[in-house]
């Protein structure tokens, strides 16, 4: 459609005065358009709108049709993936097509376009609609990143109005002006300034970027408006008429930037193989990023801190139709959906739950809660108070495929592989070697010497837990527990601890991780016995105690008989009649 068959359409629908009031911008109802989305997909998309929820008889009475499981459960509250869904980029796509210009007199725009005005360009703009493969990350109050896939599609909606000078008229002279030419000559995608992309004169472009640098970019879409009108000036010299035919041409540009940050990913990986044969993996990227999987089949994975929700951005809820007497404010007919990564509550987990790997450590930067940075009616299981970024995560697995180890991100599709390790390249992770021995003992207290050593070459272990550090480092963390205690070893190996309660104690080395540590080791536990009675001053305390306890009763019985042997019992009980 151009620009002139345009005019016509839109003409019925303007108005002719500034409409300052406000036109709802509620989500469609799931089903009623399909945007390549089922029912349930589209469903999950709107988890900025009012959760109100109602009855499946209210809905049924107030619709007129029935609704899906999942459309109820999203009546009342937001849903969240633990991937970043593709139903954000497919609705977006589709949708956008719902965009159309409004034709020479009018020009179409969001409420946030920035306006160029020119002497015959009115009401111009370039406006970003959309980027995908993305997601908006919630780090913290004040720093929520657009991340964007280094390939992807940038959307974009270029209106503008034509303003042709009224005519005049005098006796000798009749000035009229037409319009006889108008385009958008190019749309340009610039990366910090540098052109990476062209499109052509399009209302709604839609160009593909690539780009290999992974920084901080600003993206800027530009777009060149000509138009040329015709003035025809006519003069009476007598009974002759002079024709002037002239020409005006004007040229704008028009554009919108948005910052985002060129998401890829570049993991470090650490390895370590256990004494059984269990394999330690851990994987780092200082961005955030989903988790990786083990196995083929993907069901051994592990994921990080991050969950996913999907929402439209309320900048396109309404768009304004202008010309040159005024503006109408209406509901916009497409709405362009982000996929946002948020920190759950939930943590890092494994899958399976049961049988799965073992969570071994998980570090990262302290942040605080990013509540504040959702916006109005986000229901989700957002952390609140700060938490740990999960920049690395290292786990312990029975099974490990090298061939499937995937590093997924928090932008869709942007995965990474992870080789295999090079002969030698894992960590040395051996068996620790912890006895526990009673060295002096009495009545009152026990002196236990605790010695913790490597298995394969008899060294003493010395433990310092003065320090935690994730990777590397030459100070040796981890301690030993024993009576509800911690205790470290000195240089020899060695820990001593006193005990005042009898019983059977366990001693258990709680090693430092691996990641820190090569060679690393495997915990061990070690169990003694202290009884006061186990030595002869032992006994010589527990006899003279009982003696010292007894000695009342001993006095009394020695009192009683020799009463009884001096008076007799006939003196006590009396003679018989």
């Amino acid at each position: 459609m151009n620009h002139r068959e345009g005019s016509v359409l839109m003409a019925g629908l303007l108005v002719t005065s500034l409409v300052t009031g406000i036109v709802a911008a509620d989500p469609p109802e799931p089903g009623t358009e399909s945007n390549g989305l089922t029912a349930n997909e589209s469903a999950t998309l709107w988890s900025r709108d009012t959760d109100n929820y109602s009855t499946q008889q209210e809905y049924r009475r107030r619709s007129g049709s029935p609704r899906s499981a999942v459309h109820q459960v999203a009546n009342g509250t937001d849903i969240t993936f633990k991937q970043p869904p593709k139903t954000a980029a497919t609705w977006t796509r589709n949708d956008f097509g719902d965009l159309t210009a409004g034709g020479t007199d009018t020009s179409i725009h969001p409420p946030h376009a920035e306006l160029e005005d020119g002497v015959f360009i009115q009401d111009a703009h370039a406006t970003i609609f959309a980027i995908h493969p993305s997601t908006r990350g919630h780090l913290e109050a004040g720093e929520t990143p657009l991340y964007i896939a280094p390939n992807g599609t940038i959307r974009g909606f270029v209106d503008y109005r034509v303003r042709v000078p009224n005519g005049s008229s005098t006796t000798t002279e009749t000035v009229e002006w037409s319009l006889t030419d108008h385009e958008i000559e190019a749309v340009r995608l610039l990366a910090n300034g540098d052109p990476i992309a062209t499109h052509g004169g399009d209302h709604t472009p839609a160009l593909d970027y690539q780009i290999e640098e992974d920084r901080i970019t600003n993206l800027t879409l530009k777009a060149e408006i000509r138009v040329r009108l015709k003035k025809t000036t006519r003069r009476q010299r007598g009974n002759r008429t002079e024709i002037e035919i002239t020409y005006q041409t004007e040229s704008r540009n028009v554009s919108d930037s948005i910052a985002v940050e060129v998401y890829d990913l570049s993991v470090y990986s650490y390895y370590a193989k256990y004494p059984n044969g269990d394999m330690g993996v851990a994987i780092f990227q200082s961005r955030p990023w989903q988790g990786y999987t083990l196995t083929e089949d993907t069901n051994a994975r592990v994921r990080g801190v991050w969950r996913f929700y999907t929402a439209r951005n309320t900048d396109w809820d309404t768009l304004v139709r202008s010309n040159r007497t005024g503006a109408a404010t209406v509901q916009s007919p497409a709405l362009p959906v982000y996929v946002h990564a948020y920190p759950s509550r939930i943590g890092p987990r494994v899958e399976p739950v049961h049988g799965g790997p073992e969570l071994i450590d998980i570090w990262g930067t302290s942040r605080r809660p990013p509540v504040e940075t959702l916006g109005e009616n986000i229901n989700i299981d957002i952390v609140t108070q700060s938490y740990t970024t999960s920049s690395g995560v290292a786990v312990r697995s029975e099974t490990l495929d090298w061939g499937a180890l995937q590093v997924a991100g928090i932008v869709r599709g942007v995965n990474a592989s992870v080789v295999a390790p090079d002969a030698g390249a894992e960590r040395q992770l051996r068996r620790s070697n912890l006895t526990v021995d009673i060295t002096q003992q009495n009545q009152s207290q026990a002196t236990f010497r605790i010695e913790l050593r490597d298995t394969q070459t008899g060294a003493p272990i010395t433990l310092d837990d003065s320090r935690h550090s994730p990777i590397g480092g030459p100070t040796r963390t981890g301690y030993i527990t024993i009576a509800d205690r911690r205790v470290e070893t000195n240089t020899s190996g060695v820990a001593i601890v006193t005990i005042d309660e009898p019983g059977i104690y366990t001693a258990r080395y709680h090693p430092g991780s691996w990641l820190g540590h090569d060679p690393a080791y495997v915990s061990d536990t070690a169990t003694a016995r202290w009884h006061p009675l186990g030595t002869i001053d032992g006994w010589f305390a527990l006899v003279f105690e009982v003696g010292w306890q007894l000695l009342p009763f001993f006095v009394m019985f020695y009192a009683g008989k020799r009463l009884l042997r001096m008076l007799g019992p006939e003196d006590i009980f009396g003679k018989n009649p």
